[in-house]
């Protein structure tokens, strides 16, 4: 937990990521919405772990390719299933995102903490 920590704070990171009723402890390893913990798959946490260590940040497809599975030679299209997932668990209208963003042609966003 504390090389997390640490590793996190050394990317300009906190370990702690709450906005708009959203709370990521990445120490701990604990995700909620409205105060109700929310259960995501090993990948799913993977995914949301590197978009709050680099919130407000645009991650490429291929930066997320490779921290999730080591590589570039997957299809795009998990990338984008997991990415839905995570919606319908995290965002009030998974149609509408305000947190989990798209960057059209790059990548995705997860919204600057408040």
């Amino acid at each position: 937990r504390t090389a997390l920590r640490h590793a996190v704070q050394a990317q300009g990171g906190r370990p702690l990521y709450e906005c708009r009723g959203l709370r990521v402890d990445l120490v701990h390893r604990r995700v909620s919405r409205e105060g109700t913990e929310v259960r995501l798959s090993p990948k799913e946490y993977e995914l949301l772990e590197q978009l709050v260590i680099h919130a407000g940040k645009v991650l490429t497809h291929g930066q997320l390719l490779r921290a999730l599975w080591r590589t570039e030679n997957v299809d795009v299209a998990y990338l984008r299933i997991y990415m839905r997932q995570l919606r319908v668990k995290l965002e009030a209208d998974p149609e509408r995102p305000a947190l989990l963003l798209t960057e059209p042609g790059v990548g995705y966003r997860l919204r600057a903490p408040d």
